[in-house]
């Protein structure tokens, strides 16, 4: 049986592995990590790098031992001493003893070093950008949302060492064909249960689902799902305000049960943020009801203000509604 199974898999597993190898090699070259020289310096890829982290550690005035620098990197000790003795004879590197501990060697950056670094910063920086600046801002966007999906599901918040971290178990896309009828559906089956509110929530959150599709300006609007494990978890939409030119407003905010306490809300309402500051709305405001105690918590985070409520009878229920805004 375990034979069996194992050749009507093989040739699934054989195609995803063609894939992943046919994506390394197109990458590697996009980014030139082939190149003896990188970013038309004459340091290696593998050496650019082990001088990052040491800069890094730098900044943060704690300094990296070695030892740290191996385990952080996943590279052999060996290859990472003789590097570390090439820096050293370059003057780029030096070794001081840790105030806490005598037997810790910390590494840090000389000035010649520095200088070196903040030239290969600038010349990687500028590499990137000429990659991306091509790219509208919809395939931008597309772009860095598969990004970040590869790094959480290989290798979560921990720089690919291994699975993904308790600090973000989740990752964020654009939507896609089917997004809109399950967000309709999860949320109207939540507030039901939770709330007590019948099909008129249904039916409303039905016409903006189906206005964002048809309206949809990706220049100024956008859907961010939130997954976890290949499971859809929340939502959340930035659409034009209707009444005010410049306003952004923020729509049907959500998280499954299973998902709470994760900072998924959170993320979600930041990522609203940030793109109506992008795409330059003067604020932004929501419309919420004071039931909806953990989502005013976060939106008061972000620094919104409550700016009218009042009452309606709305779902099957007497409620609360509340006006939110922050200037952006």
């Amino acid at each position: 049986m375990l034979a069996t199974n194992f050749q009507s898999e093989a040739p699934v597993v054989a195609d995803a592995v063609a894939q992943v190898r046919h994506f390394n090699r197109f990458y590697t070259r996009v980014v030139g990590a082939l190149d003896e020289g990188h970013l038309h310096s004459s340091f290696s890829l593998a050496e650019t790098r082990v001088l990052y982290e040491v800069a890094h550690a730098d900044d943060r005035s704690d300094g990296i031992t070695a030892t740290e620098l191996c385990r952080s990197l996943g590279l052999d000790a060996g290859y990472v001493s003789r590097i570390l003795r090439g820096f050293e004879r370059r003057g780029l590197v030096e070794r001081a003893r840790s105030p806490e501990d005598a037997r810790r060697s910390l590494l840090r950056l000389t000035p010649k070093g520095r200088s070196t670094f903040d030239d290969l910063n600038l010349r990687a920086t500028a590499a990137v950008a000429d990659l991306l600046e091509p790219l509208a801002e919809g395939r931008r966007r597309e772009l860095l949302d598969a990004m970040r999906t590869i790094e959480s599901l290989l290798g979560g918040g921990n720089g690919g060492a291994g699975p993904a971290s308790p600090q973000a178990p989740f990752i964020l896309r654009p939507h896609r064909p089917g997004d809109m009828g399950w967000v309709v559906h999860r949320q109207a089956v939540l507030y039901a249960r939770e709330f007590g509110w019948d099909e008129h929530y249904e039916a409303l959150i039905a016409r903006i689902v189906a206005d964002f599709i048809e309206r949809f300006d990706s220049r100024r609007e956008r859907c961010w799902i939130a997954e976890r494990d290949g499971e859809t978890v929340g939502s959340v939409f930035v659409i034009k305000n209707a009444e005010r030119e410049g306003v952004a407003q923020l729509r049907m905010l959500y998280v499954e049960p299973s998902a709470r306490g994760l900072g998924i809300g959170r993320r979600l309402v930041r990522e609203c943020t940030e793109f109506a500051r992008r795409a330059g709305y003067k604020s932004i405001v929501l419309w919420t009801n004071s039931v909806l105690v953990s989502a005013r918590r976060i939106y008061e985070a972000e620094g919104y203000r409550l700016v009218k409520e009042e009452p309606h009878h709305s779902f099957g229920q007497d409620l609360v509604g509340q006006f939110w805004e922050m200037e952006l």
